[in-house]
Order: structure tokens, then C-alpha cells, then sequence
């Protein structure tokens, strides 16, 4: 069914709004732990940050899996499960007496569940909205600021009141919201699609009737629908992983630029977030105004989202949308590579400012540049595809950030390996969709002259064929009437 643009539309942004929130925030919200986890268990800068790695590379990688499940059983139930996954995964870890024993429990199990959330909701919002899509993707993207704001000085409190196991305890209860946000994701048509179902049913057990006659008539000639039934059932199990994954998606050149330079790019998205606040902690700033940095992220991050979706989905950004993408991601890196100048919480306000900023224009745009390329009919595989292969990045882009701590002894260098990674991105993504662009118009200036020279081409064939009719009306079968004219012509002029 078309999109309806609106209605129900609204609700389902409502839903996306909470699940990709969490989705997104969960991992970052979860850094006002990593210092007192970090003492509890005698660990390192390094081992620490694996939980977030693990976490977030989960919830990507298992972009495919989600995918599938999407295309096999709607948004609606891939949601719920979701939601009861992450808060079986937070309650498991209040009881983890290990630092393994977290990857498993907030790494995988609450990450994989954080994973059914992200992509139903991303996908969902694609088949509601059209015109308004940029705008509903920017308003269920701000659930990720908003929830960052508020779970940031929640933990703070949590953990002040309950410690670190009970707080776990309660965010699990918190997460399993993620079950009603996905109750809210009504299948668009459904009604429709039950009475097609209804009629093909009923299409179905008549023509079955009708075959069970034919085959009590003559009864040799069911033998090629045997025939048929087994070269059917033997079907190549990579056919089958293609109907849900379209692996033709990897010929697509704005896919494989896409592709390439948010791998690329995700080497340094997450890891100023997550050490942002513990570099506050660092520095003798105290554990409430650290987790205040987040919120004044989070909350230029809600202004951001939004405002970024309405002017990308005017009619002077949305053509070159990937442009304002790729300034976007440079934009991010410049200011990573500012940080270590600010000095004091005052210049560390200012970096959040201007981070939140950038961040919430990256994730504003970063599914909606993905669907300009490749389409609402293929999004869904190219979500899944995309998510795979930025899970590698994603999963060492925090560890190698804490290495460099535990090497140096400072901040500062993984703040300009993260700053340094992003503008090289930014840029190689600018450069290559000006090629994309390039080479878009001089595939449709050459479409378009072949379709010109196929025009004239038939043309020339009708007119050839019209003369030739003319020709033959005109040919030998006609020639003792034009004798008989002539004749007559010259009677005429001897009288």
C-alpha cells in the first residue's frame, strides 16, 4: 500500500521515537557506570570500554538477523521480542560477579535485543512516510537525545541510591517499555491484507477441488506437478538468504560509497560520547556536572535532529542530500580535534555544545542519505547490510580509544584519533558523491540519447514501411490499368 503520510503515521513515530532511543542512548547512558564498574572489578581503561564495543557492535551486527525476522514476521513482534531481550539481558548482569560475565549479559544479550529495536523502527517509519519522510526520521531520531538527557542524571541517581547492581535492576524493568513502543507498530494495510489473504485462501482450496477432479479423470498427468514440487523444493539455500538480503546491493556504486565511508567514520563516532564523561571525572570535575556534560549534549542533540530533517527535506538540500552529509561528518571529526583545547568545565560545555550539534545532524541523516541511494523497495536489505559491516568498526572504535589512554596516560590522543578518522571520512564521502553525481548525469544524458536515436530509428522504419505500401500499390500488379490510361490519354488527344 502507498504511504499514507500521516494518521496512524504519527503514533508509529511515537513508538520509533522510544525503541531507537534506547537503541541508540542505552550504550552511552551506560558510561556513568564504566569508572565505578572499573574499580569494582580491577580493570583497565581498555577492558572497560569492550562492554560498550560488544554492546554497540552487537546492535549493528545483528542488522541482518533483524532485517530478516522483518521481512518474515512484520515490525510489531521483532519489537516486543526486542524489548524483552534487553531487560532480560540488564537483569541477568545485577547478578554478573565478572567482567566476561557483563560482555555477555549488557554486551550481547542486552545488545542483540537493542538490535531487534533499531532497524523495525527505522524501517517501519519508510513505509508510513514519504513526502514527510526526512521530518518523521528526524523526530524519531530525537528519542536518542531525549533519552540520553534523561538516562545520563538518572544513573547518577540510581547509582547513588541503589549502587551499580540495583540500578541494573531497574533499567531492565525501564527497557521492557521497548515491548509497548513496539505494540504500537500496526502493520500498514492490514486490513486490506487480510482479505487478500482471506480470498487467495479461498482461491487456493478451489483450485485445489478442481486439480483433485482433474487428477481422478486422467490419472498419469499428475506426474509433472510431482516433478515440479521436488525442483521447487531443492531450491539453493543462498537463493533463499537473497529474497530477505538483496546481495545485488553490492554493484550499487552510491551503496559501495555509502558503505565505505561510514565504515569508516564509525572508527571514531562512539568513542568521545562514551568516554566523555569519565575524561570529566579525570580531570577533578565531580560525578553530577560530568553527567550534566551529557545532557547539554543530548539536549543541542533533540534541537538538532529535527531541525536537520526540515532542512534536508527542503527543496534546495534534498537533492544533494549527501552533500549536507558528508559536511555533517566532517563537521563531527573538526570538533573531536578541538577538544583538547577546551580547558576546564566551561570548555568542555562548549565541546558538548558543538558535538551535540554535529552529532545530532549525523543521525539525523544517516538512515535518510541510505534510502535517497538505494530506495524504499531495498532499504530494508540495505539496512541490514550496512549495519553488518560497520559492526567491525563499531567494535574496535572504543577499545582502541581506551588503548591510547592506558598508553598515554591522556585524553587528548583519542580525541584526535577519533577527530582525524571523521573529517578523513567526511571528506572521501564528499568527493566520491560528487563523482556519484557525475556519473548519475552522464548515465542520464546518455539514456536519454539512446532513447532519442531509438525514437528516430522506428521513424525511419514507419516511414520506410508507409513507402513501401505506396510502392507496392503502385508495383506491377497494377501496370495493364495504367496501359489502359495511357491509351485512353492519347485517344483523347488524336480527337
Amino acid at each position: 500500500p502507498s504511504p499514507p503520510d500521516g494518521g496512524w503515521g504519527w503514533v508509529v513515530v511515537s513508538g520509533a521515537f522510544i525503541s531507537i532511543g534506547f537503541a541508540y542512548a542505552f550504550p552511552k547512558g551506560l558510561a556513568i557506570f564504566y569508572k565505578e564498574i572499573q574499580d569494582f572489578f580491577g580493570t583497565s581503561y581498555n577492558e572497560i570500554a569492550w562492554v560498550s564495543s560488544i554492546m554497540l557492535a552487537t546492535t549493528y551486527g545483528a542488522g541482518p538477523i533483524s532485517s530478516i525476522l522483518v521481512n518474515r514476521y512484520g515490525s510489531r513482534p521483532v519489537v516486543m521480542f526486542g524489548g524483552l531481550l534487553c531487560g532480560i539481558g540488564m537483569v541477568s548482569a545485577a547478578f554478573c560477579t565478572s567482567i566476561i560475565q557483563l560482555y555477555i549479559c549488557v554486551g550481547f544479550i542486552t545488545g542483540l535485543g537493542l538490535a531487534l529495536n533499531l532497524q523495525p523502527s527505522v524501517i517501519i517509519i519508510g513505509k508510513y512516510f514519504l513526502k514527510r519522510r526526512p521530518i518523521a526520521n528526524g523526530l524519531a531520531m530525537a528519542g536518542s537525545p531525549v533519552m540520553l538527557c534523561t538516562l545520563a542524571p538518572l544513573n547518577q541517581f540510581l547509582f547513588d541510591n541503589f549502587g551499580w547492581r540495583g540500578s541494573f535492576l531497574i533499567l531492565g524493568a525501564i527497557l521492557l517499555n521497548c515491548c509497548v513502543a513496539g505494540a504500537l507498530f500496526r502493520p500498514i494495510g492490514a486490513a486490506t491484507a487480510a482479505d487478500k489473504t482471506q480470498a487467495t485462501e479461498e482461491g487456493k482450496a478451489a483450485l485445489k477441488e478442481v486439480t483433485k477432479d482433474a487428477m481422478e479423470v486422467s490419472g498419469p498427468m499428475n506426474i509433472p506437478t510431482e516433478t515440479k514440487t521436488e525442483e521447487e523444493g531443492g531450491k539453493d539455500c543462498c537463493e533463499k538468504i537473497n529474497k530477505y538480503l538483496d546481495f545485488s546491493l553490492f554493484k550499487h556504486r552510491g551503496f559501495l560509497i555509502y558503505l565505505i565511508g561510514n565504515v569508516l567514520m564509525f572508527l571514531g563516532f562512539f568513542a568521545p560520547i562514551i568516554f566523555l564523561a569519565p575524561y570529566a571525572k579525570h580531570i577533578g570535575i565531580d560525578e553530577y556536572s560530568a553527567a550534566f556534560l551529557l545532557s547539554i549534549l543530548a539536549i543541542v542533540d533533540m534541537i538538532a535532529r529535527p531541525t536537520t530533517g526540515i532542512i534536508a527535506n527542503s527543496k534546495w538540500v534534498r537533492p544533494r542530500i549527501q552533500y549536507f552529509f558528508s559536511f555533517a561528518i566532517a563537521f563531527n571529526g573538526a570538533c573531536h580535534l578541538l577538544c583538547p583545547l577546551a580547558s576546564g568545565y566551561t570548555g568542555l560545555i562548549v565541546y558538548s555544545t558543538f558535538f551535540g550539534l554535529a552529532f545530532g545532524m549525523v543521525c539525523a541523516m544517516l538512515f535518510e542519505t541510505l534510502m535517497d541511494l538505494v530506495g524504499a523497495t531495498r532499504f530494508t536489505s540495505a539496512v541490514g547490510l550496512v549495519t553488518i559491516a560497520e559492526c567491525c568498526t563499531i567494535l574496535l572504535g572504543p577499545p582502541i580509544g581506551g588503548t591510547l589512554i592506558d598508553t598515554f596516560g591522556d585524553y587528548k590522543y583519542m580525541f584526535i584519533k577519533c577527530g582525524a578518522v571523521m573529517v578523513l571520512a567526511g571528506t572521501f564521502l564528499f568527493i566520491m558523491n560528487y563523482y556519484n553525481y557525475r556519473m548519475l548525469a552522464k548515465e542520464e544524458k546518455e539514456r536519454k540519447a539512446k532513447e532519442k536515436d531509438l525514437k528516430s530509428v522506428r521513424t525511419e522504419n514507419e516511414a520506410r514501411n508507409n513507402w513501401n505500401k505506396e510502392t507496392t500499390q503502385n508495383g506491377p500488379e497494377l501496370e495493364p490499368l495504367r496501359e489502359e490510361q495511357e491509351g485512353l490519354k492519347k485517344e483523347v488527344n488524336g480527337t
